[in-house]
């Protein structure tokens, strides 16, 4: 359960960046290289390094050497207990909406 929570935690604390959550997005299209991921931003190589490993060490991408370059994509099942966790917070509220209408509509 530890384990699970500080996974959590990582792959929150790494979507809480606008950055890394468009670098995210645009290796979920492709494959890139570390310098096509850096091409847009007005950032240093360094900063976008930075970027890259807060999102390796929440497992939400990959790296890996094509001749001289990196090559990033996205990791299989990135999101995957982040959805569960947050699927579970809609089926409570779901629940609870369902609740009040009833609630409601012995009122009226």
């Amino acid at each position: 359960m530890v384990e699970y929570v500080l996974s959590l935690d990582s792959v929150f604390t790494s979507l809480a960046d606008p950055t890394r959550r468009d670098i995210l997005k645009r290796v979920s299209l492709r494959e890139l290289s570390v310098s096509e991921i850096a091409r847009p931003y007005d950032l240093t190589f360094a900063a976008i390094s930075k970027h890259l490993k807060v999102l390796e060490q929440a497992q939400l991408i990959v790296k890996r050497k094509r001749g001289k370059e990196r090559m990033v994509q996205l990791a299989p099942g990135a999101l995957n207990d982040a959805t569960e966790y947050l699927e579970w917070y809609g089926r409570l509220l779901k629940e609870q909406y369902r609740s009040l209408d009833n609630y409601i509509s012995k009122e009226s």
